[in-house]
Parts: structure tokens; sequence; C-alpha cells
């Protein structure tokens, strides 16, 4: 189901006045792909670009055109690790929020 031009506006104010949810949209976005769930990984990602740098900037930054960062996360879209990878580094870079990866123990029933 596709976003409405309001939602989308929404979650791009909140993202600009929230640095909390800021944070945890990214978040939720990368742990998405660490889960496997790259669909969804993607989306979040898309929606986090759009409310913060925008894909036009972040073409600027890694040097791939607008378009080509949109179809990566677009529907369909397949990006390299080393692309997505360097779209988050980016991300964090330019919107100041960062990961720092801890192991965990397995839950039971995985």
């Amino acid at each position: 189901m596709a976003l409405t031009k309001e939602f989308k506006e929404t979650v791009r104010a909140r993202v600009r006045r929230d640095p909390a949810f800021r944070k945890e949209l990214l978040r939720s976005g990368m742990e998405s792909f660490l889960a496997g769930d790259v669909e969804t990984g993607k989306r979040v990602l898309r929606d986090y670009i759009n409310a913060t740098i925008g894909f036009n900037d972040l073409a600027e930054i890694t040097r791939h055109s607008p378009k080509s960062l949109m179809r990566m996360l677009g529907p369909s879209g397949n990006p390299y690790a080393r692309h997505l990878f360097e779209i988050v580094s980016c991300l964090q870079w330019k919107t100041g929020v960062h990961f720092e990866l801890k192991a965990s123990a397995a839950k039971a029933g995985r």
C-alpha cells in the first residue's frame, strides 16, 4: 500500500523536530536489514533519506545519481552491499545518528 503525501509530510516534520524519532527511524531500517527483511529496510531508508538530507544531497556525497539511488532502494532494487553501507555511512555522518553494533545471544525458537 502506498503512503499518502500527508503521511510522508507528517513523518518528515517529526524527523526534523524530534532527534529521538529520527534516530529510531534509522535504527528500525538497519534492524530490518539485519533481520533479513530487506524490503522493509529499503522502505524505511527511503523515508529516512526523504525526511533528512534528500536524494539530491546524498547523490552529491556518494557520486551516484539521485535516480540510481532511488532505484537501488526502490521496491525492485537490489543494491550491492558496498553501496548500501556507503549510503548508511553518509547518512550517519550527515544526520549525526551513529550506530554501534553489539552481539547478543540468539533467542530460543529461531
